[in-house]
């Protein structure tokens, strides 16, 4: 059963929830109750039985981002990349 909820919220906030909502194709009441029920979760996920449900090309990916330094110079980078693919 639904129930009705009344919340005090900037009106510049609303109107900006309103637009996202509306180029996600949902409701602004179905944004912020998948919101509450994310953040109430209770439910532990067990990495292992997780891990299985997915394919493999995406389990190689799993902690690629965490070998990446976080002090990188990502313009830096791409220019160093694109120099060398482009210029020698």
């Amino acid at each position: 059963m639904d129930t009705k909820l009344t919340l005090n919220i900037k009106k510049r906030v609303v109107n900006k929830a309103k637009v996202y909502a509306k180029r996600q194709g949902r409701s602004l009441s179905d944004l912020i109750e998948n919101y509450l029920m994310a953040i109430t979760s209770n439910e532990v996920i067990d990495e292992e039985e997780f891990m299985t449900q997915i394919s493999p090309e995406i389990r190689e990916l799993v902690g690629i981002a965490s070998k990446v330094p976080r002090d990188i110079d990502y313009k830096k980078e791409v220019e160093d990349y694109l120099v060398k693919k482009y210029l020698k």
